[in-house]
């Protein structure tokens, strides 16, 4: 049965994605992965651990300056320490953050909090100590005080006013990570509904791409749609071109497309704090046979992928089908990193597991269903300059895998071509578009 797909809205005449079972089931299971650890807590300023854990955002702009910070401890329930104004917002509106009884219970879980913005604040000040200060507190009246905290990324001088408490500071991202490494199955619906959404920004670029226009115009067009389509937040388009296509530059540019370009493009944005990672390749008004040979090398390596995805396969049975990094030429795995690959996808478009022939065959993951992930192939043309990219999310099911990203790919699409006359009638460019893929054996305009 297909993975169920639903409107945004809320109805009352049909069941849908319940957010409020959605953030106890992953409290619980950040529990669970707690309480499996040696920690006493974990810690965060990560923004995707602390949603998380406390299912509060404050806008994306603060991602990047480590502001806001979050606590839980073993049986206990997550705190937040939040930024401004920010902190009053969920005393109001986050009811599953207000612990009080009214009889002098524990207080609310969103209090006012600022960590050190990523140096901007004078070292002199005091914020770090400040911080530490608070997280000792908590750890003292829960017991824990002496045990071990977990801190998934944090700044150099709370680490040290951490550890000048008497802290005892370990790594607590794979806590973290471990928690996030099955979904849910709200979860899987919100992943899902985002790719929903990536379908329709490509169904628009597809319909857009033409020669002359730029690569970053492509970015406009997609971060549109996806806007208009209630994205929280569209985290990045990749649009690469010509001969930008090999090597793989990760970073769009003003390039103007011209006839007969490849064209690939990876799709990023959020959905209720659910990620994306969605590549499809184009050709821009025919395709040469370098270009169309790439693309099938290309799919061809994805697809024997995906046909040995099931629970008990490993990332190294995955990557064992991938062509060495030599093949491809590059020097080693290194050098070729990501063009094979795989990686989790959640609140953060990199979790566990990874797929990679870097690290998979010597340190292989089991894969397990609820497990939500995308794989990545990559093949540079024979010409020197083309190369095709494809890009498919999975969710691992009972007894094998569904593909979620469902934009056409199994063949090399050709955009561009406003019309065509077959068969003496006038055609539009899809229609066209089929019928050379079907009549033509060489794909050129």
């Amino acid at each position: 049965m297909a993975i169920r797909t639903y409107g945004p809205n809320a109805v009352d005449w049909e069941e849908r994605i319940d957010l409020d079972r959605l953030r106890g089931q992953r409290l619980a299971r950040l529990h669970e992965s707690l309480n499996r650890s040696e920690l006493g807590a974990v810690l965060s300023f990560d923004f995707a651990n602390i949603r998380y854990m406390t299912a509060t955002h404050i806008g994306t702009w603060a991602m990047d300056k480590l502001i806001r910070f979050a606590l839980l401890v073993r049986d206990g329930e997550p705190v937040v320490w939040d930024f401004g104004s920010a902190a009053r917002h969920h005393q109001l509106y986050n009811p599953w953050l207000d612990y009080s009884d009214g009889k002098g219970g524990p207080p609310t879980g969103a209090r006012a909090g600022i960590s050190t913005l990523r140096g901007a604040f004078h070292p002199d000040a005091g914020i770090a100590e400040d911080v530490a200060a608070k997280i000792a507190a908590e750890l003292r009246d829960h017991g824990l005080a002496n045990e071990p905290l977990g801190v998934d990324v944090a700044e150099m001088p709370v680490l040290a006013a951490l550890r000048a408490e008497g802290i005892d500071v370990v790594d607590g991202q794979q806590v973290f990570l471990e928690a996030r490494r099955i979904k849910t199955g709200d979860e899987i619906a919100l992943l899902t509904q985002a790719c929903a959404m990536v379908d329709a920004a490509y169904e628009e670029l597809y319909g857009h791409l033409r020669p002359g226009v730029r690569e970053n115009e492509c970015v406009g067009v997609v971060s549109k749609v996806l806007y208009d389509l209630g994205s929280e937040y569209v985290e990045g388009v990749n649009a690469i071109s010509g001969e930008r296509c090999s090597p793989h530059p990760h970073v769009y540019s003003d390039r103007l497309i011209r006839p007969g370009d490849p064209a690939f493009f990876d799709i990023l944005h959020s959905h209720l704090g659910y990620r994306t990672c969605y590549y499809r390749t184009f050709a821009v008004g025919s395709a040469s046979r370098a270009q169309r040979d790439a693309y099938v090398r290309c799919r061809e390596y994805m697809d024997q992928a995906i046909a040995l995805v099931r629970p008990g396969a490993t990332t190294a049975d995955i990557v064992q089908v991938w062509p060495r990094a030599e093949e491809f030429g590059f020097a080693d795995e290194t050098a070729a990193f990501a063009l094979q690959y795989g990686h989790g996808v959640g609140l953060s478009i990199w979790e566990k597991p990874i797929f990679s022939r870097l690290v998979s065959l010597d340190h292989p993951e089991v894969l397990e269903e609820g497990m939500v992930f995308a794989l990545e192939t990559y093949w540079p043309a024979a010409d020197g300059w083309s190369a095709a990219r494809i890009e498919e999310e999975l969710v691992v099911t009972a007894d094998g895998c569904e593909v979620i990203t469902k934009f056409p790919a199994e063949e090399l699409l050709v955009a561009g071509r406003k019309y065509w006359t077959v068969g003496g009638e006038l055609n539009t460019r899809r229609e066209a578009q089929s019928h050379l893929n079907t009549s033509r054996g060489d794909g050129a305009g």
